[in-house]
């Protein structure tokens, strides 16, 4: 009784925390309990679920990780520093975090487990999927896309009869055409870098999603999405603060 009593204390101090930083929070139900995203900003979330937290490419700009919850898994989508910033995941790692992320994010942060597109793994016990994210249209510069193939991960998520597919810096690829039963998908939005509002809608046609959280968006204007989007009963779209 005293162990539950504690949880539940700690769990409401966690809360609390998140509070304070004014994230905004959506809760889902599942079979194996409730599936809590906090929205932290940018390309980076917090996921909660069956008593394990999971960080999603942490940066220290968006949060004040001394007063989030460690981790219990970390992924890391990519190796640009508003994605892998190492010295906040070894804020919030602890002795039994385990730290999922790419070839080139561990030649930055070694002893990860690496994780290569079409790859699957279980890991803090959630099963997680690796695929791919890259650039087609957005280069660099002539012959370099600014996310070149094969370099960086997307992550699907299994968290109880949910599947969350967070998709990093992307933009509207073939592969999308691939998934399926996706509950959830963070897709980014973003010029550079990654899509705009007609690829991710492009995008969500291609395995529509029940749910779509777009992020990464910057100064993007979401209202050209939610128009595109506003006949497309099979997909709700929500927009969240990502700042």
């Amino acid at each position: 009784m005293n162990l539950i009593i504690t949880g539940q204390i700690i769990l409401m101090l966690l809360s609390m925390a998140v509070k304070q930083q004014d994230f905004e929070i959506d809760i889902f139900k599942t079979p194996e309990g409730e599936l809590t995203i906090t929205f932290i900003g940018h390309g980076t979330l917090m996921m909660q679920f069956n008593g394990k937290t999971i960080h999603i490419d942490p940066v220290g700009t968006y949060a004040d990780y001394t007063k989030l919850p460690k981790a219990d898994l970390i992924l890391i989508t990519h190796h640009h520093g508003d994605h892998l910033d190492t010295k906040t995941v070894n804020l919030i790692k602890k002795g039994s975090t385990e730290i999922v992320l790419t070839k080139i994010c561990n030649e930055q942060y070694p002893g990860g487990k690496i994780i290569n597109n079409g790859e699957t793994g279980v890991f803090a016990g959630i099963t997680v999927e690796a695929v791919p994210a890259y650039n087609i249209k957005h280069m660099r510069n002539e012959n370099t896309p600014y996310h070149p193939k094969g370099e960086g991960n997307g992550y699907i998520l299994h968290l109880g009869d949910k599947k969350v597919y967070v998709a990093g810096d992307t933009e509207n690829i073939p592969e999308m055409a691939n998934l399926n039963d996706i509950f959830i998908a963070f897709l980014p939005m973003n010029l550079p870098y990654t899509m705009t509002p007609e690829m991710v809608f492009d995008a969500v046609k291609m395995f529509q999603p029940k749910i779509l959280y777009p992020y990464h968006f910057g100064n993007t204007d979401t209202s050209l999405l939610l128009n595109l989007m506003k006949n497309q009963r099979e997909t709700e779209v929500r927009i969240r603060r990502l700042n």
